[in-house]
């Protein structure tokens, strides 16, 4: 199941348990303002960055080894893993 646009696993997430949150794919207007990577990903009919031609660009990389938000690249990680088995569903 994709939960957001960059890879994050939002099921790790604090703000997951603490406010309810469902993801980023779920919510129009996140409560944590806009995020660029989401927007660029709606924009392109994207369900994740995993399925984009750039990926991974620029901004995700950015995004995923930020030194106060990033994860060290697992989000980037992810985003091949979702879009491998989505590859493999598809045959």
């Amino acid at each position: 199941m994709i939960e957001s646009r960059c890879g994050l696993l939002c099921g790790e997430c604090r703000f997951h348990t603490e406010s309810g949150c469902r993801g980023c794919v779920y919510i129009e207007n996140p409560f944590w303002g806009k995020c660029p990577v989401k927007s660029c990903c709606e924009e392109k009919g994207l369900a994740h960055c995993g399925l984009c031609p750039q990926f991974p660009c620029e901004l995700l990389r950015q995004f995923a080894y930020d030194a106060r938000e990033g994860d060290g690249g697992r989000r980037i990680t992810q985003c091949r893993l979702w879009r491998e088995q989505m590859e493999d569903a598809n045959g």
